[in-house]
């Protein structure tokens, strides 16, 4: 998943961290996106990601890669 993630972030010509956020605010499953910045580097990717839109075409490379795991509870 990593190489994807620099393939897509290379060919738009921005960090890997903004792809990724991007990916997951454009989610349709996800309903809020929690960074904890540590860093002002981490807030100024979270804030460009605002302005990255990710194809659909890249969407699918970005996930294909992704095997999900069986769900088990911690109980």
């Amino acid at each position: 998943m990593v190489e994807r993630l620099t393939e897509v972030a290379a060919e738009k010509g921005v960090p890997q961290a903004q792809v990724a956020l991007a990916w997951v605010m454009q989610h349709p499953s996800v309903s809020s996106t929690i960074v904890g910045a540590t860093k002002l580097k981490h807030l100024e990717d979270a804030i460009a990601a605002l302005d990255i839109l990710l194809a659909a075409s890249e969407k699918t490379r970005l996930e294909e890669p992704y095997l999900p795991h069986a769900w088990q509870t911690p109980y």
